[in-house]
């Protein structure tokens, strides 16, 4: 990378990537981010669809395998974001591979949307309703559980994020 500050700068979602500029700047200044954004996508996504293989909802019922999936990619993205912010020193690859390529990928709201829309279409309106706000609610209440839960487990109160407790430190 040209810029040793490169990794610590979020990726703009709004570059053009028809303007070659642009895109050779997306690429010369953040290609490690997006590598590790897209192998990890890559790994979470085949988990995901294998999971939605696995346990497929019927053509009216609860869409419970893509309910779980979000559930738990929420909680562990609440542990993971404790760790990679509030108590590791992680590698800049970290959070982008986990957070957003691994968990990303995993978790599945534009299926959730499907699914709602597939159950309005089989009639089941009360079941898509029940779905749309249940997983809501459960994807909201996991990232905190997961976010609480990891911060008693490292005796952390409150978060503090890395270059705080560096601050306190020196």
């Amino acid at each position: 990378m040209d810029d040793p500050r490169a990794h610590q700068l979020p990726i703009d979602s709004d570059v053009d990537l028809h303007v070659e500029r642009q895109r050779t700047e997306v690429f010369r200044t953040h290609g490690a981010v997006l590598a590790a954004i897209s192998v990890g996508g890559a790994v979470g996504s085949l988990a995901r669809y294998g999971l939605g293989v696995a346990f497929p909802p019927g053509r009216t019922g609860f869409p419970w395998a893509t309910f779980g999936i979000n559930a738990v990619g929420s909680l562990l993205i609440g542990i993971l974001m404790v760790l990679v912010v509030e108590v590791w020193e992680a590698h800049p690859l970290i959070r982008p591979f986990l957070g957003v390529g691994i968990l990303g990928g995993f978790t599945t709201f534009s299926t959730y949307v499907v699914d709602v829309q597939r159950l309005v279409n089989a009639g089941a309106a009360g079941t898509a309703l029940a779905y749309l706000a249940g997983t809501l609610a459960t994807a909201l209440a996991a990232v905190y559980v997961g976010l609480a839960v990891t911060r008693t487990a490292v005796g952390r109160r409150a978060a503090r994020p890395v270059a705080d407790r560096e601050r306190a430190n020196a």
